[in-house]
């Protein structure tokens, strides 16, 4: 379920000391190069304002000579190059906002720059685990939730499955080795959920009504 972390973290990415028996196995955050050009689309953005940049100078170019073309044309770079940092500023400060921790009961994920919450989803309620992995390493492990959290897909952004708005499915998003990471996540779900469970039933009482005399017997005045 989500919390709010409005208090001090006792372990980094939790919102309280894991119970007795719960193990930390991985923590980790998304490589914020990869976060920025994935869920910001630096690359578009960028790619955006070079054509409008080629676009002004080839218009311009036979009517004006190509000095004063580029001078009219160069305003559309400047604007991209701020554009651009703008994203980066918001990719490292989403990446550094965020602790992905995988124990050996649930995924928790310590999200938000601004309005941070905490999403505790435990292996039993993961119905499935979808790798995107890219050649680099890099990758998301989208969960799949047979009951999903009460979070909108915008709170939870960019930590979400892109373009599942109405079914948001959080993500680890652009974590580095994340082959690996999923293998965890397969491997501690399948033990967690094929564990034997205990159940305690109430001991049996032993009965001393009237039901205890036997049949044909005078009860004692």
């Amino acid at each position: 379920m989500p919390h709010d972390d409005f208090h001090v973290e006792p372990v980094p990415g939790l919102p309280e000391r894991p119970p007795e028996g719960e193990q930390i196995l991985w923590q980790g955050r998304p490589n914020w190069w990869a976060l920025t050009v994935q869920s910001l689309n630096l690359y578009w953005v960028v790619g955006y304002f070079v054509v409008l940049f080629a676009w002004r100078f080839v218009t311009l170019f036979d009517q004006v000579g190509m000095a004063h073309a580029f001078r009219v044309s160069f305003p559309f770079l400047v604007i991209g190059a701020v554009a651009a940092a703008l994203l980066l500023l918001i990719g490292c400060v989403q990446a550094r906002a965020t602790v992905y921790t995988i124990t050996n009961r649930r995924v928790a994920m310590r999200v938000g720059a601004a309005l941070t919450v905490t999403l505790n989803l435990p292996f039993s309620r993961i119905a499935s685990a979808d790798l995107a992995l890219r050649r680099s390493g890099n990758g998301t492990i989208a969960l799949d939730l047979m009951d999903p959290p009460p979070l909108s897909y915008l709170t939870c952004w960019p930590h979400v499955r892109p373009w599942h708005v109405r079914k948001p499915q959080p993500a680890l998003r652009a974590i580095d080795d994340a082959a690996r990471i999923a293998r965890l996540i397969a491997e501690t779900a399948e033990a967690q959920v094929n564990a034997p469970k205990l159940a305690r039933t109430p001991a049996a009482t032993p009965n001393t009504g009237a039901d205890d005399i036997a049949p044909g017997a005078v009860p004692a005045e």
